[in-house]
């Protein structure tokens, strides 16, 4: 006969309360048991004291004998340092976004850290030295407008001769129509 100790529900609709009981693992879970060594009630607090009532001696007679506790119970047994807590199995991992979007939020989040990094230098800079880098920044600004002038001033006269060969298109297009005029009136001889 292979034993569990297991819990035992009871109570109302609502309102659980489970017996920790010895029983046959073949027999069903509200049925026939063998011994109750304590006592669940999840409608309590977590750290009210009668929320989980356990005789520990039973308990270590019921384990030596060869009993196995299932998971709920084992963990109350493992609070009690009565047994070594099992290890869980791992979780499915499908609750979680995909590879890629995980790698995206990843890239996000080191780029916000990156800004915040940017951020904490630039306020630990001190005031005196961001009024110089604004007044060098400014003549180079000014310094890139002189250029960026002069250079579209030379940039006009190069447009205009794009203008002329737009003429010079219109033309052509105008001596292959008369050509295909031509030709129009030769057929029609």
């Amino acid at each position: 006969m292979s034993l569990r100790i297991r819990l035992s529900r009871g109570g109302a609709k609502k309102r659980p309360f489970y017996r920790i009981v010895v029983a046959d693992s073949r027999s069903p879970r509200d049925g026939r048991f063998i011994e109750k060594i304590g006592t669940y009630n999840p409608m309590l607090q977590k750290d009210d004291p009668a929320r989980i009532t356990l005789d520990e001696d039973r308990a270590k007679h019921w384990l030596g004998v060869g009993a196995l506790p299932s998971g709920r119970v084992a963990k109350f047994l493992a609070n009690a340092d009565m047994i070594k807590l099992p290890e869980r199995r791992d979780q499915t991992q499908q609750h979680l976004p995909k590879k890629k979007a995980q790698e995206r939020m990843e890239a996000e989040k080191e780029a916000a850290e990156a800004a915040a990094v940017a951020a904490a230098e630039a306020e630990a800079a001190p005031a005196e030295e961001e009024a110089p880098a604004e007044e060098a920044a400014a003549e180079e600004a000014a310094a890139e407008e002189a250029p960026a002038e002069e250079a579209a001033a030379e940039e006009a006269p190069t447009e205009e001769p794009a203008a002329e060969e737009a003429p010079a298109e219109e033309a052509a297009a105008e001596e292959a129509g008369e050509e295909t005029g031509d030709d129009a009136d030769a057929e029609k001889s």
